[in-house]
């Protein structure tokens, strides 16, 4: 353990410190899944053309597909995406929606707000995209104005997002583990927000594309300590609402380059690794999908 920490505090800055970092996290495993990281990330493209010609096809990471579908959705609640941009999520909502429920989508950002209505518009058809109102706003502080007003609640929290670092030589020249820190602050205070927006008995799932735990777990953590009232779903119980989901969906999802959207998002959910209180898919177990963690957390009545 000294061993370890010792490897997490020396280099802390640029692409020797993102190196030293993550290999201590992942030991052994961390050149394979930085290959897979430095890959192409395995994409499907959701398509809701059969309903109005005029939909364009968006195309999306397999494993967010795969956590959006595990979150419930009410037949006639109010459904939130607290941090909806670039909008992917949003559509996998909207393909789900109850008959008399509403999507509400929020972005901080206006300029990612703009991105997010320009992706709804083109993708979704246009009775569909009536049902999504759209927002520019801090999720962070929503709770202020309202409690207990959604049924069910996504929260893709601002990450790390590692896959992107690696990417990019400007960003890995940049990385510093004190921004892990940062974030983790920030997605706690998005986190509490979401819990009290979220009604009694519904549903939160939170998400990241992030790979340390501290961005992951350590902010469920909180909450659990924070709320006596959250409760996490099991993954056996949330393979069965996965699996409802993906069946009831109303547009279609395909894989690009071939194959069965159902048996690759199957085993996205299949291989995600089980941790302290949720599953992270990881691109080098994953086939390329992810990375991805999420968790679904219930509010108990």
């Amino acid at each position: 353990m000294k061993q370890k920490d010792a490897a997490l505090k020396k280099g802390r800055m640029g692409k020797d410190g993102f190196e030293a970092h993550y290999a201590a996290l992942f030991g052994s495993r961390w050149p394979d899944l930085k290959r897979a990281l430095s890959s192409d990330p395995l994409y499907l493209q959701l398509d809701f053309s059969s309903m109005d010609a005029a939909c364009q096809p968006y195309f999306i990471d397999a494993a967010s597909v795969c956590a959006a579908l595990c979150l419930p959705l009410p037949e006639d609640g109010n459904v939130l995406d607290l941090c909806a941009a670039p909008g992917g999520k949003s559509l996998v909502l909207a393909g789900g929606l109850g008959a008399e429920s509403l999507l509400y989508s929020n972005e901080l950002s206006p300029d990612r707000k703009a991105r997010l209505d320009k992706v709804l518009s083109a993708s979704l058809p246009a009775g569909m995209r009536q049902k999504v109102i759209t927002s520019c706003g801090d999720g962070a502080v929503w709770c202020r104005r309202e409690t207990e007003a959604f049924a069910s609640v996504l929260l893709d929290a601002p990450c790390s997002s590692e896959r992107h670092v690696l990417g990019d030589e400007n960003y890995l020249a940049q990385w510093s583990a004190s921004r892990i820190k940062s974030l983790a602050a920030r997605q706690w205070a998005l986190l509490s927000s979401a819990w009290r927006l979220l009604q009694r008995g519904g549903n939160l799932l939170y998400a990241t594309c992030a790979l340390s735990s501290d961005e992951n777990d350590g902010v469920l953590l909180r909450l659990f300590k924070r709320f006596p009232d959250v409760r996490r779903v099991e993954p056996s119980e949330l393979a069965g609402i996965f699996e409802r989901n993906l069946a009831a969906f109303s547009g279609k999802i395909t894989v690009p380059s071939g194959g069965t959207a159902g048996s690759l998002l199957m085993n996205a959910f299949q291989t995600a690794q089980e941790t302290e209180k949720g599953l992270h898919i990881l691109p080098d177990s994953g086939a390329g999908a992810g990375p991805l963690y999420f968790s679904l957390l219930r509010k108990e009545a």
